[in-house]
């Protein structure tokens, strides 16, 4: 090791490590104390402020979609083209589901394997094009085929965005992957105000003998959609991003490393502090020879050998140590009870009012009601990135947020008119916002570059697994008890519970 290397490394080290050299290999934990070490020096400038909004279109995305997906199923009604089976409605929830799954796996598996740059972009195009297509559908058949397509864009975004974000950030910002699930409650709050604008005033106003031509209204709402996402998509070339620094450092790439950093510099208007040497002498100093150099080879013949070595290796650093074992297992159930519980609430919810709840609203109503629900998601969102940087850190809030959802989700039960239950709805939007922004925020920061977009992916995966049961609970279930929302409340109590004995606490630590 070099005598820049040696007095970068002791500069840095007195910072707190989330992770040993029980968790990853000691030559990667030293080479990204010194990366994370220089992006702490360079700081957060202009590169991680226009990271922030090209990466929080992500988080836009990921529950813009499937809210979408909830505000026109009552819509496809039509007699003539595109109509629900006789009481199957949840069938495209259900290809929503499948869609978010198979994106989830793809994308976050391919991410750590070829790269964040290439699946962040295209993500995006993948739904954009299938959503604006879904908008002609002639029958519910190719609506629900659509709808499994764009989810299979979507199903990709939070697993990568939230790595390339993370990876990029400052180890006193990193507070701010909390803060971008204001992005979260944005995408549903414009979804809610572009349905309330388009789906009342062009959709049949009486549920039978509904004609595709009075119906127009659900269509203009996904091509209005459809055509902002591929406008995300477009900007997102207007920012100079660079692929994550550390994830050429995971790859063995140490140039292309310290170029991915040089770039972030320059364009903070920074100097870099790190060079090649200092990573090269560290990989000298090593017996380790489990890196690829990519001065040896071609990038085809790495991309071979990278495929060629995979062997489900990066599934398995998951589970590399006792803490780790503990941290997945822990992390993946509460991604999956997560997962089942929310849509489980959804997807029984209609008929629950229209049985309990005694007042009847208005199409008009209906939709003004889901955007105010929708806005007072925005201030959870800021209110989780200040609780996770005070005592209590993320695993406090996480706990706190899930619990209280499960509580409201109880006292909604108690509802008996709309007013009454859109109070309650408020309130579970508050807390489930707080809850899904430090969820989303603690769980890539509690794995390491290395298998960051597997493991995220994997907890979404489980998440999506979970999620295909609600709306085949809700085919085949009773529907008109208030069953199935006690379920719910008691799984986001269990998952509260859970979180207590979560073994990391990123706050004030390095992540790696």
């Amino acid at each position: 090791m070099t005598s820049d290397s040696a007095s970068l490394l002791t500069l840095k080290s007195d910072a707190p490590l989330l992770f040993d050299v029980c968790d990853v290999q000691p030559k990667y934990l030293q080479k990204s104390l010194l990366v994370t070490g220089a992006i702490d020096e360079i700081g957060f400038g202009r590169y991680q402020t226009g990271l922030f909004f090209v990466t929080g279109f992500g988080w836009f995305a990921d529950n813009a979609w499937p809210v979408a997906t909830s505000y026109i199923l009552q819509r496809l009604n039509e007699v003539n083209k595109v109509h629900y089976p006789p009481g199957r409605a949840p069938y495209l929830t259900l290809a929503q589901n499948l869609g978010l799954l198979a994106g989830a796996l793809f994308w976050s598996l391919s991410s750590d394997i070829i790269g964040r740059r290439w699946a962040f972009n295209c993500t995006f195009l993948f739904t954009g094009v299938f959503a604006v297509v879904a908008g002609a559908s002639p029958n519910f058949a190719a609506a629900a085929t659509f709808c499994a397509l764009w989810s299979f864009g979507v199903g990709g975004n939070l697993p990568v965005d939230s790595a390339i974000f993370l990876e990029s950030l400052p180890r006193n910002k990193k507070w701010l992957l909390t803060v971008m699930s204001a992005w979260w409650s944005l995408g549903q709050v414009v979804t809610a105000l572009l349905s309330w604008a388009l789906i009342p005033k062009y959709s049949c106003q009486e549920e039978t003998n509904c004609l595709s031509q009075n119906n127009k209204g659900w269509r203009y709402f996904v091509f209005t959609l459809g055509g902002l996402t591929l406008l995300m998509f477009c900007s997102r070339f207007l920012f100079p991003m660079s692929e994550s620094p550390t994830f050429y450092l995971a790859r063995g790439d140490n140039k292309r490393a310290i170029l991915a950093l040089d770039k972030i510099a320059s364009y903070n208007r920074k100097f870099n502090p790190l060079t090649v040497d200092q990573l090269d002498a560290i990989d000298a100093a090593s017996d380790d020879d489990d890196g690829l150099s990519a001065e040896v080879m071609g990038n085809k013949t790495l991309l071979k050998q990278r495929l060629k070595k995979y062997n489900f290796s990066h599934i398995r650093m998951c589970f590399a140590s006792k803490r780790l074992i503990l941290s997945s297992v822990l992390v993946f159930t509460s991604w999956g009870l997560v997962g089942l519980a929310f849509p489980l609430y959804n997807a029984f919810l209609p008929t629950y009012l229209e049985n309990r709840v005694t007042a009847s609203n208005s199409v008009y109503i209906t939709y003004r009601n889901t955007l105010i629900v929708a806005v007072v998601g925005i201030p959870g969102a800021i209110l989780a990135g200040i609780l996770v940087e005070l005592r209590i850190g993320r695993k406090g809030t996480l706990c706190g947020a899930m619990i209280m959802t499960g509580i409201v989700l109880f006292g909604s039960t108690t509802a008996k008119s709309s007013n009454s239950y859109l109070a309650w709805t408020c309130f579970f939007n508050f807390f489930s916002n707080i809850m899904y922004g430090v969820l989303y925020a603690y769980t890539p920061e509690v794995f390491p570059t290395q298998i960051r977009g597997t493991a995220v992916g994997l907890a979404s995966s489980l998440n999506r697994v979970f999620g295909v049961f609600a709306p085949i609970i809700a085919i085949y279930a009773d529907l008109t008890t208030s069953a199935p929302i006690y379920v719910s409340g008691a799984l986001f109590l269990f998952s509260g519970c859970l979180v207590v004995f979560y073994p990391y606490e990123p706050r004030n630590v390095s992540s790696l």
